[in-house]
């Protein structure tokens, strides 16, 4: 049985800064997601430890299509739309195809990699996603140039960015040195807080 593990958490900042020691990620915007690979199965699991009961062909798509005994990711399940952005609305009313962006590697074969840097993690991540064909993504990144990447995701409407020290081990869940800087201006933040208020009152 794989041991479960939390999530990393994200520390808000209000500006994006460049630094040659972190790496910089867009921030696809949908459900935060800990994918539980063991034996061509699958099982996403919530940021809160919830398991997705929803997902099944997901799920059926990642477990078949990762070739590994047992593995752990961390990512997000979104839905995209033509250009690669994500769109929140239609995942939560399940409007078009989910995808798991995979950013981490947690686990691989038996061995636990929290403590690898970050870098590393993140090339052994890419070495077992499976082709482009497939419905389990691997979230790139660049180095040192985090304003850049923060102004070009404002100006194609996305969430933000995240950054991360290059060569840390993966954070653990009361102390986290991943940073989430998000774009005032994001379009989809429009009526979220009034959504989620509403959905808990029925």
């Amino acid at each position: 049985m794989l041991p479960r593990m939390q999530p990393a958490v994200l520390v808000q900042q209000p500006a994006p800064f460049d630094d040659p020691d972190w790496i910089f990620e867009v921030k696809f915007d949908g459900f935060r997601s800990l994918a539980y690979v063991q034996d061509g199965r699958c099982e996403l699991v919530s940021r809160k430890g919830k398991t997705y009961q929803r997902f099944k062909d997901l799920r059926e798509c990642i477990g078949a299509g990762l070739k590994v005994d047992s593995a752990i990711l961390d990512g997000e399940i979104v839905c995209l739309d033509d250009e690669g952005r994500s769109r929140f609305y239609d995942l939560m009313f399940r409007r078009g195809e989910p995808y798991l962006y995979a950013f981490d590697l947690l686990y691989l074969n038996g061995v636990d990699l929290r403590e690898r840097p970050l870098l590393e993690r993140k090339a052994r991540l890419k070495e077992v996603i499976p082709g482009s064909a497939s419905r389990l993504l691997y979230l790139d990144h660049i180095e040192k140039q985090g304003v850049e990447l923060y102004q070009m995701g404002c100006e194609r409407d996305l969430e933000g960015i995240v950054a991360k020290p290059k060569r840390s081990p993966y954070p653990t869940a009361r102390k986290s040195c991943w940073i989430k800087v998000k774009n005032p201006s994001y379009s989809q933040a429009e009526g979220r807080r009034e959504l989620f208020e509403a959905r808990l009152r029925r």
